[in-house]
């Protein structure tokens, strides 16, 4: 029986074209700015300080440290510090309208549906937790944040380790074997059912399913099977 589900964003609830081609530039190009105007503030301070420690970096003028994070949304790097400072970027751009998040047609009311059901719903992205609460706070099918119970990112650990799932299984209080997990990425799927948990991969149009994958495939969540 599923008492969970475990869910990504990216190509799962909502397209990565949105993040990759407005989340993504608009981070890029307000970083400069953002970073001179806020890094007084103890958090941006902490997240600094964070990615010049990833980058082996012991001491780094504040040029070079928005260089480096530029090249990281460039290279689309799962770093934490740079997740959560996007995340701090995009809370602007959400608040003062230049964008709202895409979610696919059917996932708002699917959401609701389950919740209905009884079953808890949870998400779980390479994006910060602040940034993933401002996606489905300002998405277009509205607020959907009050359909959650939690919110998992990085720095649970990575989306492609086993350990990551066994820690998020702890915490929801649910054994593995009632949590199904939603991914468009297959090694994160393996990760999820090494632990037991139940899986399922999004192959959103126009991908297309593996013709001979590990885990049970649709193109949406209306397909998606809980028995």
């Amino acid at each position: 029986m599923i008492r969970a589900i475990l869910t990504d964003i990216e190509g799962t609830t909502s397209s990565i074209s949105f993040v990759k081609d407005v989340l993504f530039p608009f981070a890029r190009e307000r970083l400069p700015a953002f970073i001179e105007t806020h890094a007084d503030k103890p958090e941006v301070q902490h997240w600094l300080h964070e990615a010049a420690k990833e980058a082996g970096i012991i001491y780094a003028e504040r040029e070079e440290i928005i260089e480096l994070l530029q090249r990281w949304i460039d290279e689309d790097r799962k770093a934490t510090p740079l997740k959560a400072l996007q995340g701090m970027i995009w809370d602007e751009g959400y608040r003062d309208g230049s964008f709202k998040a895409h979610v696919y047609p059917e996932v708002a009311a699917k959401l609701r549906e389950w919740k209905t059901q009884g079953i808890d719903l949870y998400v779980y992205s390479s994006g910060s937790v602040a940034a993933q609460k401002l996606f489905f706070g300002f998405s277009e099918a509205g607020d959907l944040t009050p359909l959650f119970s939690g919110y998992f990112d990085t720095e649970t650990g990575p989306k492609r380790e086993a350990e990551s799932y066994r820690r998020i299984a702890s915490a929801i209080n649910w054994p593995a074997s009632e949590i199904l997990f939603l991914s468009d990425i297959a090694e994160e799927l393996d990760a999820a059912r090494a632990t037991g948990m139940r899986t399922t991969q999004l192959a959103r149009p126009p991908a297309t399913c593996p013709v001979s994958g590990a885990h049970p495939c649709v193109h949406d969540f209306n397909a998606v099977a809980l028995a």
